[in-house]
């Protein structure tokens, strides 16, 4: 990383994201969410004070100017992300996981379908299964490897029937990215392809003029930290017809007749677009973009990229007063095919994992952000873990609904299982020093003998 690079950088933080420091913050969550710059809250503070906005979907002046402001917005994603907006369209959704929902609830699964997916996904992808094996489709899993990256396996031919394939541009577990050649492969044997860009796009390039991606869905706060309840679903036009939705609500609709029990959706993507959009969040969503465009995707990729490395040393490094390692990593321990996720867990001084529980909260304690749980992506976890289905199986089994716990889990498994991990991820405005502080956290954690493997997990992640 060069050292204009880093002065850059700096400077940055020093300008837009000032309050860090001030609070004495390490925020090590930007899978989590991304910071807003105060940049982005200037040009908020402008469009609000200045413009006089109301609900769209009618012909006053407030209206067509929210309307505009949205339509805007639609066609500033589709530029960002290198989308032809003759080939591509954008709904707006609340966040990633609902534009997943709508690919699976409308998506026409039937008898002879096939719906295969990584078995790295977040759960918001894993739930589409229940729409394809309520209509009779097969779910099919694809294996991780060791590393949990993508196993050698070959993708099954979707058939005759209409078939769906998903996986994530970079796992919010390990930060493994996937190729994204693997979605012109899945077109090519007969499928729609749905990406998961969630935790790819804050760090690295998207460019749908070159991947294959039938849909793909982001969430804008991970990518610039607001709004938070604004996601898309940018679709392929041809795609997005081919979706049959099973309900409809105020603005999807060109007309409804009670009497006749009819409905016509709209066209495109205003047909997916329920209820009053939130316009207002939508409208902030160009400065985001205008604010990662100046800033540049590729020096972010280039910045985070290195600081990953020194991530991976950091974790990699802290070690018992004997010299045997007190750490362990899920996932690549090189920078190469990875983003700025990494996730860990301490070892004791007889090898078992400590409750990750137990380090958050001492993290916490001293300013550190860092994230515990399984982060929504239960099958990478289970690789990670080497957790067995039949062990598995039978502790979920054994809490009734309401009743499960990691606590309980913890008990059930056997002492050498981990039930959750530990995860680090960098963005935009992480710098050294936030890797000095957490390097001296873990260290001191350590030498303390502060992880009991007894120890209660109280949250689950």
């Amino acid at each position: 990383m060069s050292d204009v690079l880093i002065e850059r950088f700096e400077s940055l933080r020093a300008r837009e994201f000032r309050r860090l420091d001030e609070g004495g913050h390490v925020y090590l969550d930007y899978t989590g969410s991304g910071l807003y710059a105060q940049s982005q809250l200037r040009a908020l503070e402008e469009l609000l004070g200045h413009e006089v906005l109301g609900n769209p979907h009618s012909e006053s002046p407030t209206s067509a100017q929210a309307t505009e402001m949205v339509e805007a917005a639609r066609r500033d994603v589709l530029a960002f992300f290198g989308a032809d907006p003759d080939v591509y369209t954008v709904a707006f959704t609340a966040n990633a996981s609902a534009a997943l929902k709508l690919v699976g609830e409308a998506y026409p699964f039937e008898p002879g379908s096939r719906f295969v997916l990584l078995q790295d996904n977040h759960n918001s992808v894993h739930g589409i299964r229940l729409y394809a094996e309520a209509r009779g489709a097969e779910v099919v899993y694809l294996p991780l490897d060791a590393g949990l990256r993508m196993a050698d396996a070959a993708i099954p031919p979707a058939g005759a029937r209409p078939g769906l394939f998903a996986f994530p541009a970079q796992s919010n577990f390990s930060g493994v990215q996937h190729p994204l050649e693997v979605a012109r492969a899945a077109r090519e044997a007969g499928y729609d392809v749905v990406l998961d860009a969630a935790a790819f796009v804050p760090t690295s390039r998207l460019d749908l003029s070159s991947v294959d991606a039938d849909f793909a869905c982001v969430s804008f706060y991970k990518m610039f930290g607001y709004p938070t309840g604004v996601g898309a679903l940018i679709a392929r036009r041809d795609a997005l017809a081919r979706l049959r939705r099973p309900w409809f609500a105020g603005g999807t609709v060109e007309y409804v007749s009670v009497q006749n029990r009819i409905h016509q959706l709209r066209v495109g993507a205003e047909g997916f677009e329920d209820g009053t959009p939130n316009f207002l969040g939508i409208a902030s969503v160009p400065a985001g973009l205008a604010f990662l465009r100046q800033v540049g995707i590729d020096r972010i990729h280039e910045r985070v990229v290195g600081l990953t490395g020194r991530l991976l040393d950091v974790v990699g490094s802290v070690r018992h007063a004997d010299g045997s390692l007190a750490t362990e990593i899920y996932g690549p321990r090189t920078t190469g095919s990875r983003g700025g996720t990494v996730a860990f867990n301490l070892l004791d001084g007889e090898g078992r994992v400590v409750p990750y529980g137990i380090v958050e909260r001492a993290a916490a304690a001293v300013g550190i952000s860092l994230r515990g749980g399984c982060f929504c992506n239960p099958g990478a976890a289970e690789v990670a873990f080497g957790l067995s289905a039949d062990q598995a199986l039978r502790c979920f089994r054994s809490m009734p609904p309401g009743e499960f716990s990691l606590e309980g889990l913890a008990d059930c498994l056997d002492d050498d299982v981990a039930v959750g991990a530990l995860r680090a991820s960098l963005g935009i405005a992480t710098n050294d020093e936030d890797l000095d502080r957490l390097e001296r956290f873990l260290h001191d954690f350590v030498a303390s003998g502060s992880g009991r493997r007894d120890a209660r997990v109280e949250s689950v992640g």
